[in-house]
């Protein structure tokens, strides 16, 4: 099974760390192919990041057709171009925040979310609303530190992001943690020793999706809104992604 995961910002190290946390998990069998996209923005902070990472998005998975992906994941807990990525693929497309939400409702009545800066707070909060987790989302914390600060040792951002876990689930009376950002990956595991409850880290959650879909048979649906796109010409930067 080829699984293409697709980080939608452009920090190739960020790409790497990802990919080592899907490869963890995957089946034997499994050969996960880690990419970022050839432009956009080295973090996805925000509205504007997010419509280039969703152009990014739909250029990788265009290319991971090609390739003959049997599914891909969009690494990027804002899920960017999810939906477009769905009329583009045969296979399964799993966004992260969607199956971290899945993921928490199963092991808990409640779960709270950890994210970085709190300006996408509200971003997060749209997911949850647009998935149906409204009942079962008890908080969404940021704890502004910069999606680039998770690789910085210097940013002490392990200790914050474990103090802001605590204080969301005595605030929330949430059971599991879900971590808002591809790029907490590998935090996981420590996190979850130290917190002693369910965390959820979407990017190893989806490629598990992911792999259950493919080997159950269940590819993206071609009837209604995620049928191919239909063909036409795109005009100016766009021109090389014409869909036909």
């Amino acid at each position: 099974m080829l699984l293409r995961l697709v980080n939608p910002n452009t920090t190739a190290s960020m790409t790497a760390l990802i990919g080592a946390a899907a490869r963890a998990v995957a089946a034997p069998g499994t050969r996960i192919d880690a990419v970022q996209p050839s432009f956009g923005a080295p973090s996805i902070e925000g509205h504007h990041d997010d419509v280039w990472a969703a152009a990014g998005v739909a250029e990788q998975v265009r290319a991971g057709e090609a390739l003959g992906a049997d599914a891909h994941v969009i690494a990027c807990f804002g899920d960017p171009g999810l939906h477009a990525a769905r009329e583009l693929a045969r296979g399964p497309v799993i966004g992260i925040a969607e199956a971290a939400f899945h993921a928490a409702s199963l092991v808990a009545t409640g779960f709270s979310v950890v994210t970085t800066l709190a300006r996408t707070c509200v971003i997060a909060e749209h997911l949850v609303v647009q998935y149906g987790f409204e009942r079962r989302c008890r908080g969404i914390h940021g704890t502004d530190i910069a999606v680039l600060e998770l690789e910085d040792p210097a940013s002490n951002a392990r200790a914050r992001i474990l103090d802001c876990a605590e204080q969301a689930l005595a605030r929330d009376r949430s059971g599991a943690i879900v971590l808002g950002c591809a790029g907490m990956a590998d935090l996981c595991t420590s996190l979850q020793q130290r917190l002693g409850v369910p965390v959820i880290d979407g990017v190893t959650v989806a490629v598990k999706l992911a792999e259950s879909l493919v080997s159950l048979g269940l590819g993206t649906s071609k009837r209604g809104d995620y049928a191919a796109p239909l063909p036409k010409p795109y005009a100016g930067l766009a021109a090389p992604y014409s869909p036909g």
